[in-house]
């Protein structure tokens, strides 16, 4: 994608759980595009399972990617945002951060975790100009829900999967124009956490 996109773009690899490598990211990215105006805090894994079968390690690897890894961004980021004179940071939640999702523990306490940090750089980082919100993706089609029956979004007002571009497209307008918005919550989900659908049914 970045070689499509030429030099608008650039790609740099990046363990979110590395200190170092998060330097190194906002480093490039300045040195080519000057301070940092926008972050978005994408990277995520999940571990399915039962809590009692899920193993410490297992915990603690989802945490350290969706949660310590958002922290470290925010941490790395945040100057070179001052530096822009303001800007804005989506974090990409879950709807398990709204609800609890059975077999998901780990996933859903990261999400969850995800949503709080939010708000506290919502607060933190406002006198900076610096908006800070989250999305929060419903059942979309991506590598990680590969395998997921199709049932899963069958109880929800629009009954289908998300695709990426549609997440894509509320990451742009949070970080563009809701200008009035910070610390708060945008759901792509199909209307998955508005409640379940009362199927009408033959007598």
């Amino acid at each position: 994608m970045a070689t499509g996109l030429g030099a608008t773009a650039r790609f740099e690899r990046l363990d979110v759980t590395s200190e170092a490598e998060w330097a190194i990211a906002v480093a490039g990215a300045e040195g080519a595009f000057g301070p940092v105006s926008v972050l978005v805090n994408n990277a995520g894994i999940l571990d399915v399972g039962p809590i009692g079968e899920q193993t410490p390690e297992a915990f603690h690897r989802v945490l350290d990617v969706n949660l310590f890894g958002a922290w470290l961004g925010l941490r790395a980021v945040a100057p070179s945002l001052r530096r822009a004179g303001g800007g804005a940071v989506v974090n990409v939640s879950s709807t398990a951060g709204l609800m609890g999702y059975a077999d998901l523990g780990a996933y859903t306490a990261s999400k969850w975790g995800l949503r709080g940090l939010t708000k506290t750089a919502a607060l933190e980082l406002a006198a900076d100009g610096v908006r800070v919100c989250s999305v929060h993706p419903g059942p979309i089609r991506t590598p990680m829900t590969e395998g997921m029956d199709e049932s899963v979004t069958a109880d929800q007002p629009i009954p289908r999967y998300g695709r990426p571009e549609e997440v894509a497209a509320m990451v742009l307008f949070v970080a563009a124009d809701a200008t009035y918005s910070t610390g708060s919550e945008f759901v792509v989900d199909g209307g998955a956490t508005t409640g379940s659908m009362i199927l009408a049914r033959d007598d």
